[in-house]
C-alpha cells in the first residue's frame, strides 16, 4: 500500500504500540507520524514504513496544509484523529 500525507496510520511495534498517528511527512523508507499529545508537530516520531499499519482514512484538510506548508497546530492533528476514531466505532 501507498503511504500519504494525512494518512491515519497504527504503531505496530515500540513504546506507542497500538497508538493511532498520523503520517507528517515521508522521507524514503521512513515516517514521520505525530498524533497532538506525546508526539508533536516539532517533533514528529520517525519510523519505518514496516512497523505501521495503515488505514485507508485520509484526513484531506490536514493532508492540504502539511502539503503546503500552512500554519497547522496540533489540536488539528488531535482533532482529525479523533474524528477519525469516531467513523471508526460506527
Amino acid at each position: 500500500m501507498e503511504y500519504q500525507i494525512g494518512q491515519v496510520v497504527y504503531s505496530k511495534s515500540g513504546h506507542d504500540q497500538g497508538d493511532v498517528q498520523m503520517i507528517c511527512a515521508i522521507e524514503g523508507e521512513y515516517l514521520l507520524l505525530a498524533d497532538g499529545r506525546r508526539r508533536k508537530l516539532e517533533k514528529p516520531k520517525r519510523k519505518k514504513k514496516k512497523h505501521v499499519q495503515p488505514t485507508f482514512y485520509v484526513e484531506k484538510d490536514v493532508a492540504a496544509k502539511l502539503q503546503t506548508g500552512e500554519y497547522l497546530l496540533d489540536a488539528d492533528i488531535k482533532k482529525a484523529l479523533k474524528k477519525y476514531q469516531q467513523v471508526r466505532d460506527v
